[in-house]
């Protein structure tokens, strides 16, 4: 049985590979396709990767959690890793940003806000600051620019944060160190941040 397995699993492999190859001929693009994906703008990668965070943090907050809670399975709490309890929206995309940093690539998401319930998630710039009162008069419209740090230059990219369903707003309405309580479903909460290294 072993022996069958071993072959099953070299074999899925294989299939794996070829598929992969027909799917991705990387060897066969020409050299105009290579530059085009080497000049692929910071605004472009920082728009796919907003709109993967986007479509992860409305899954997990309508699908999961909000699913859950209702029919009374699990809770999402704060303290999750101290409870019987999954993470919060906000605390999945802190640890889905944790472990992307960790990468190495040197990209970095996260979210802030002009009401945030922790002072770490309030804006840490003056780009971010300004970011989060443009997105208040036009959400749809994501505020973009280079900052720098140390020598270093990043290109950021703010995207307006809604409140989705009432998970979120009720959270936030309802944690005792929230200096605002009246969110609706719909309104502008704060915004998401994607940090893209710039090369030298």
């Amino acid at each position: 049985m072993t022996r069958i397995l071993g072959i099953s699993s070299r074999f899925g492999i294989l299939v794996l590979i070829v598929f992969i190859v027909e799917l991705f001929p990387i060897a066969s693009l020409e050299a105009s396709d290579l530059q085009a994906m080497k000049n692929l703008s910071p605004a472009k990668v920082a728009d796919f990767i907003h709109a993967i965070v986007e479509a992860d943090r409305k899954i997990y907050t309508t699908h999961i959690v909000k699913r859950m809670q209702e029919q009374g399975i699990v809770l999402a709490r704060e303290d999750w890793e101290n409870k019987n309890a999954i993470p919060l929206p906000a605390q999945f995309l802190h640890i889905s940003s944790k472990l992307v940093a960790e990468s190495g690539h040197g990209i970095r998401f996260r979210l802030i806000s002009r009401w945030p319930i922790y002072r770490r998630n309030g804006p840490a710039t003056e780009f971010e600051r300004k970011a989060l009162e443009e997105l208040e008069r036009s959400p749809d419209v994501p505020q973009r620019g280079i900052v720098a740090t140390g020598k270093k230059q990043l290109f950021q990219a703010i995207y307006a944060d809604i409140a989705i369903n009432t998970t979120c707003v009720t959270c936030h309405n309802t944690h005792p160190l929230s200096p605002k309580r009246d969110f609706k479903t719909g309104d502008l909460m704060g915004g998401i941040v994607v940090t893209i290294p710039l090369e030298d």
